[in-house]
């Protein structure tokens, strides 16, 4: 019944099978809603800026809240780059220091940046080789040296969208003075996360996807011992402690001090309208519980999951396989392009649930059926059912073709 009365709340849920959280969510009436009162504020020109810090504040406390963490602990950012990049240029780096990450698994959010260290820090970006479409945490444990500052890994990739092992390299990573970065880009809002359990330094996140809010929004979380040892590249008013002062103010001459903890990366005004809307949707997501939400929510994908494997649909891993997460990866490995499937069969089936009004999307020639707590078993049994024709009409067919190309290769 909890589950049900959400996705009423989803007017995205009830027209279409909405299966692409993995790419952004939908937002529910109660964050319109709330969107709306604060537009029609600006509108009429009624601004009271303290209550748009009590709603910074309350949003920080809420999300701190979702991942075992400390308000202290908590920055905004625009989004998940933004994020991983405050990180990445606070470091003071030397020359010949590496990062250690799985760059073929990795959403370019987490590319770029450790590209642009090794040309103008000259830091050493060693890369870790996919095993069975996921990062191999054996290996990067193998790749970590003296020199290595940085192991930066994605809980759930963006595709296939396995999820990740953290508590074998966090543990290393702490015993060693290494900073363990991790991009929960994927994860955040679906999957349980205790960053304090979890042994995790530092977190980014965007507000789009499993936090069914908007775009240009996210949080950064800094494990407060950590982050006070960091100087951030930029600083404004908002990331230096003047006590009670008002926001505006430049303290005395030449003295400040920086902010406490992750507030310290926090950067001129707020996006408040992105808070009103993640405000809204983690008070949604706290009524159903983090453990609750899991459950349901992986059950859904592993129902799915095994559906397919009965009619023989291609997939990434098995329904049983406990790197399955929220999402049902089709398709038959990790390929080069972003958006597109090379493989004709898949391509129909994609093309086929677009028909049956399953929203979803391709990721590097993966089909990516992604669930969420507004999702329920009549999804389940309508991506089935297109999957079941599709097996019949061209699927299995497809299937034996690819079987005699194997073989004669």
């Amino acid at each position: 019944m909890q589950f049900a009365e959400f996705r009423r709340l989803f007017p995205a849920a009830q027209d279409q099978v909405y299966c692409d959280v993995a790419a952004r969510g939908p937002i529910s009436v109660a964050v319109r809603d709330a969107v709306m009162a604060h537009l029609g504020g600006r509108v009429a020109g009624r601004i009271d800026k303290t209550k748009y810090f009590d709603v910074i504040e309350e949003t920080r406390a809420r999300f701190a809240r979702l991942i075992n963490a400390d308000p202290h602990e908590i920055s905004f950012t625009k989004n998940v780059s933004d994020g991983i990049n405050i990180v990445a240029n606070a470091l003071p780096w030397l020359a010949g220091d590496n990062v250690v990450i799985c760059k073929s698994l990795e959403h370019p959010a987490n590319i770029f940046i450790w590209q642009s260290l090794a040309q103008t820090r000259d830091v050493i970006v060693r890369e870790v080789a996919p095993i069975d479409n996921a990062i191999p945490a054996d290996a990067i444990l193998k790749t970590i040296d003296d020199r290595t500052r940085v192991v930066t890994v994605s809980s759930v990739s963006f595709s296939p969208g396995l999820r990740f092992p953290l508590a074998p390299i966090s543990r290393v990573c702490r015993e060693r003075g290494i900073l363990f970065l991790v991009d929960a880009a994927q994860s955040i809002g679906i999957v349980r996360t205790d960053v304090a359990a979890e042994m995790i330094d530092a977190l980014a996140v965007s507000t789009q996807k499993g936090l069914l809010a908007l775009y240009g929004m996210g949080f950064l979380y800094v494990r407060r011992e950590l982050a006070e040892k960091l100087r951030p590249a930029y600083l404004s008013r908002m990331g230096v402690d003047l006590g009670s002062a008002h926001e505006a103010s430049s303290g005395g001459e030449g003295v400040y001090r920086l902010a406490t903890g992750a507030r310290r990366f926090d950067v001129g005004n707020f996006n408040y309208v992105g808070a009103v809307a993640v405000n809204e949707a983690l008070k949604e997501l706290e009524a159903l519980g983090a453990d609750q939400l899991q459950t349901y929510v992986f059950g859904l994908a592993r129902q799915l999951a095994q559906r397919l494997e009965r009619l023989g649909v291609p997939l990434i891993v098995s329904s049983s396989d406990s790197r399955m997460a929220h999402m049902v990866p089709i398709g038959y490995g990790i390929g080069a392009a972003h958006d597109s499937v090379d493989d004709p069969a898949l391509f129909d089936l994609h093309n086929r649930l677009k028909a049956g009004g399953v929203c979803h999307t391709i990721r590097r020639g993966v089909l990516r059926l992604s669930f969420h707590a507004y999702n329920d078993l009549s999804d389940v049994e309508r991506i089935a059912e297109i999957a079941e024709q599709w097996m019949r009409e061209a699927g299995d067919i497809a299937l034996q073709d690819r079987s005699k190309a194997r073989a004669s290769s």
